[in-house]
């Protein structure tokens, strides 16, 4: 397993993410998001196993812009530019990927 957390460092989920590997003895790397960001190749690629609604968090009030985009590159563009509007943690295993808490799907990748 390649396990990479995307999150903020203030984010209650994220940790709750971090420390479910950790219990596990799972090595995944952690990344904060608000700081580094996401590539564009690894959004892309979480978005097309998510989905790019579930990768917005609906509680940010910026996000709701996104909603008067047409084009789904466009929102994308619009994740990549302002990280704040992406939903975390981003958990990716390789070319699988959840977003939020989601030890349920986490399981079956061991």
């Amino acid at each position: 397993m390649n396990i990479q957390i995307f999150g903020k460092s203030k984010c209650f989920d994220t940790k709750k993410a971090e420390r479910y590997f950790k219990e596990r003895r799972v090595k995944f790397q952690a990344v904060d998001i608000l700081r580094y960001g996401m590539s564009q190749k690894e959004l892309q690629s979480v978005a097309r196993a998510v989905g790019l609604e579930a990768l917005v968090d609906w509680k940010n009030p910026d996000a709701a812009l996104l909603k008067y985009l047409a084009y789904d590159g466009d929102k994308l563009e619009k994740l990549f530019d302002d990280p704040r509007l992406i939903k975390t943690p981003v958990v990716r295993n390789g070319k699988q990927a959840t977003v939020g808490y989601e030890p349920d799907v986490w399981k079956t990748w061991e």
